[in-house]
């Protein structure tokens, strides 16, 4: 089943190529691409069977979400968010679960994970208000994913929660402008006053111990892998996408170009061009293999019912900016090959290399960060809490 979405995919990609323009210019994925990819079984890859879903390997996710963003960078980045956080809602309890899904199984869910609301404990839940920005894929979707501070008592420490709301409590306002991933749509999501009941709401303190309330339905392996590698890797596979779509249409564009200033030398015949295809293809697929590499080895221990090794989930975090540093690398090789026609609105380059920059600016490619983590375990400094 895994083969025919992948296959389901590839034979979408030149639609969704000829919809990359229109994507940037309606600041959103064309409605047509979402509802294609969720034909395809993209955003079923991690929802639970229970629902109809696949639970695959969280690599066939990431493999998908290359070939699309290989594409148009925009709509890989939306497929890589919306199709990944069917495995978050599966670690919610039940209930939460039941009112996603059991009437619309086919729904949409967006995120904002910054935790920038208020939320106020209740009798049977919480209160809600705020504002969140960066939900990608949001006018598409039915839920959002928000993150929330919850003060339980004076002068002690918040708790961090992800809150699940329904499209009825919250307003989608229309702010997405920028230069990068324009075709995104990832607006701010405005709430005044939703009442969140407690089953809806889930700990980052159980995200980060790797347990959740809806492992006790969800008993797939899957379900057991750190949020940190889950989540960033569908963002850098995204950014490696987009990179590898720009190497593909470097590599046809200059087969043909000629460079008159140099005699009329053909692009295709200069050693210097080789080169740096070279190196550039080599960061590509060094991105790949890494990323690749790391999600099969949590996978080996997750499905031999084995405790993942701190080292080798600070591991992943780094190859994660790591990969996202390669791709970025490639395609300034790319870009700087490719002529003054690289820069015209249009041109794949010049969609590739403003998307792959603005995907680098997510929070989850805070490179030194996530190095430094990896640093203190090897020296055996206690790690603070952080995102692995």
């Amino acid at each position: 089943m895994s083969n025919d979405v992948l296959s389901r995919v590839r034979a979408l990609l030149p639609g969704i190529r000829a919809r990359a323009e229109e994507a940037d210019r309606q600041r959103r994925v064309p409605a047509e691409s979402i509802a294609e990819l969720a034909d395809a079984g993209v955003f079923r890859l991690l929802q639970p069977k229970r629902y109809g879903g696949l639970e695959h390997n969280p690599a066939e996710l990431y493999e998908s979400v290359r070939a699309i963003a290989g594409a148009c960078p925009s709509t890989g980045w939306v497929a890589s968010v919306l199709g990944v956080h069917p495995w978050q809602i599966s670690l919610f309890e039940e209930r939460a679960q039941d009112d996603v899904w059991k009437a619309a199984p086919d729904a949409l869910v967006s995120s904002s994970y910054a935790p920038t609301g208020e939320l106020v404990e209740v009798e049977g839940g919480y209160r809600l208000s705020g504002r969140w920005s960066f939900s990608s894929g949001s006018d598409h979707c039915q839920w959002v994913l928000l993150g929330t501070l919850c003060f339980h008592g004076a002068g002690g420490p918040p708790e961090y929660l992800t809150a699940l709301v329904p499209r009825s409590d919250y307003t989608v306002e229309d702010v997405w402008d920028v230069i990068g991933l324009s075709g995104t749509g990832s607006n701010d999501i405005v709430i005044d006053d939703a009442f969140v009941p407690a089953y809806r709401a889930y700990s980052s303190l159980e995200q980060d111990r790797l347990v959740g309330p809806g492992q006790a339905v969800n008993t797939s392996p899957i379900y057991t892998l750190p949020f940190g590698m889950v989540f960033s890797y569908a963002i850098t596979n995204a950014i490696v996408g987009a990179a590898q779509g720009a190497y593909t249409a470097h590599v046809e564009r200059m087969k043909e170009r000629v460079r008159l200033s140099y005699g009329g030398q053909k692009v295709a015949e200069d050693p210097f061009a080789h080169v740096r295809v070279a190196r550039a293809a080599g960061e590509i697929e060094a991105a790949e293999l890494t990323l690749d590499h790391n999600v099969a080895e949590q996978m080996r221990y997750v499905e031999a019912g084995e405790k993942i090794p701190e080292r080798i989930r600070l591991r992943a975090r780094r190859d994660q900016v790591l990969g996202t540093e390669r791709a970025l690398r490639a395609i300034e090789i790319l870009f700087e090959n490719s002529g003054g026609h690289s820069i015209k609105r249009g041109n794949p380059i010049e969609r590739h290399w403003r998307d792959a920059h603005a995907g680098t600016v997510h929070v989850i490619n805070d490179v030194e960060r996530a190095l430094a983590m990896y640093g203190r375990g090897e020296f055996g400094v206690p790690i603070d809490a952080g995102m692995y």
